[in-house]
């Protein structure tokens, strides 16, 4: 009896480190956000805007297209990419660029810079229900138009699973969702509003791929101005 003791600790300890091995395997930033010269994907892009001194809502509808053009450093010193933003019109518009980012896989998170604003778009562990504040990095107390970006929290969701069918998606078996916000005031608008307000922001990463769905819309209502704002909807039709 008493040599079998050591065999059954021995057993006993290995299947403990194994667990602990298993439940430490992490799933890289790169699964979601690969970062490599010429990769590229494209979307159709439906755009948010209001007409008619703000009193009407209106979509204008492009094509845009998401190129990684080149590694570079960032002020950290740290390996960056620039990625490049074309644009035509439908439907037969000739793709121009128009603005540019920089992307940069810390080995922690993915980090994009639009517009000058920073976003901690991925963190990990990637696992469901986690969240982060994913617009820590940007100052939102002197510049009054990004106050409405304050705290959000970023939350995964649906991770390894199928992008829902209903998005009109090329079929995608494995991603994540990450939901940034959904927020609003005094809804539905009525003729007795004075004041309202709506944030909603949800991104889809695909597996191997990158982002492959963006829905993002802010705006505000006041009775005097009507609506201010403006809204997107991104949802990949091709890549590499």
């Amino acid at each position: 009896m008493k040599k079998l003791l050591p065999i059954v600790l021995l057993v006993l300890i290995f299947a403990s480190c194994k667990k602990q091995s298993d439940e430490l395997q992490i799933t890289p930033i790169s699964d979601y956000a690969p970062l490599t010269v010429g990769k590229y994907i494209t979307y159709s892009l439906d755009s948010l805007v209001f007409i008619s001194f703000g009193a009407t809502e209106a979509h204008r509808f492009y094509e845009v297209k998401y190129l990684v053009a080149d590694s570079i450093r960032d002020n950290l010193g740290r390996k960056a990419f620039r990625i490049v933003r074309y644009i035509r019109t439908l439907p037969a518009g000739t793709f121009t660029p128009d603005n540019t980012f920089m992307a940069v896989n810390t080995g922690n998170g993915y980090e994009f810079t639009e517009n000058n604003l920073k976003y901690l778009k991925l963190t990990l562990p990637i696992k469901e229900g986690y969240s982060w504040k994913g617009n820590s990095y940007i100052d939102v107390t002197s510049n009054v138009d990004n106050q409405y970006l304050f705290d959000w929290d970023y939350t995964y969701a649906a991770v390894d699973q199928a992008i829902p069918a209903s998005l009109g998606i090329p079929n995608i078996a494995n991603s994540i969702t990450v939901n940034q916000r959904d927020a609003s005031t005094n809804l539905p608008v009525t003729p007795a509003t004075n004041i309202a307000s709506k944030d909603f922001s949800q991104e889809i990463y695909a597996k191997g791929i990158g982002m492959a769905y963006r829905k993002f819309v802010h705006w505000e209502y006041q009775i005097s101005t009507k609506y201010t704002g403006y809204g997107l909807t991104l949802k990949m039709i091709d890549h590499n």
